[in-house]
């Protein structure tokens, strides 16, 4: 009993130790940038040897698929937190809203994540792909929704979520970059793509208008980010 009680304690360091370099990295990813990331500097921040990396991911390039698929992860934790309103549109807004705020508060990893930028010789696998594609199973749910609503005409709810999600990332993307400044600021951009994306797929404008607006006051009751350090959760890194 007592050897089975060392495995396993030791298991629990090993777990430990992986999960401290995964949250090290991904913080100084998203704190310094791409060029802060380094076997030396991981492993010093996390009060380890860089050995310690090597061993429980072979290579940095193996940390990053690991801090990739965590932050897939994290925005499907995220996601979990929209629940069903009465209103299927206003939740499809406010999955915009939620996957619009988790890439421009992790702007490093969001490039990374989806295959914008490399580093340390990374390159996104199918697997990784997979941990992306597995968060518009919510996305695709919810159109579901809104076509048995009858607000929606387009029968095809993966096609919709597609389209969705292409204009998300779209905005994101150049929001990251920004490119979206006056007269048209993101918040602008985002609320007239996503009333567009509505009403082209069968909405009645008044109503998709109204379904948007009142996403924003939903996302304000998620709490998305802690006020005192602007990081996502309450009591976990950004990722």
């Amino acid at each position: 009993m007592a050897c089975r009680i060392v495995n396993m304690s030791r298991r629990s360091r090993h777990h430990s130790a992986r999960s401290e370099l995964i949250e090290v990295a991904a913080r100084l990813l998203a704190d310094d940038g791409p060029d802060s990331l380094s076997v030396r500097r991981v492993a010093a921040a996390a009060g380890t040897s860089t050995m310690s990396v090597y061993t429980h991911f072979g290579s940095m390039s193996g940390l990053i698929q690991e801090v990739v698929q965590e932050g897939f992860n994290r925005l499907a934790r995220e996601f979990d937190r929209i629940g069903r309103s009465a209103d299927p549109v206003e939740d499809l807004a406010l999955y915009g809203r939620v996957y619009r705020a988790v890439a421009t508060a992790n702007a490093h990893l969001y490039s990374v994540m989806f295959g914008g930028r490399t580093l340390a010789s990374f390159k996104l696998s199918e697997q990784d792909r997979h941990y992306g594609r597995f968060n518009l199973s919510k996305i695709v749910e919810c159109c579901g929704r809104c076509i048995e609503s009858g607000r929606f005409h387009e029968r095809d709810a993966m096609l919709l979520a597609h389209h969705f999600w292409l204009a998300m990332h779209g905005i994101a993307t150049l929001e990251i970059g920004g490119y979206l400044i006056e007269p048209y600021p993101a918040d602008l951009v985002f609320e007239t793509q996503v009333v567009m994306l509505m009403v082209g797929a069968g909405d009645n404008s008044l109503a998709a208008s109204e379904s948007v607006r009142n996403s924003a006051e939903a996302l304000a009751r998620l709490n998305l980010f802690d006020p005192d350090c602007s990081r996502l959760g309450t009591g976990r890194e950004r990722l």
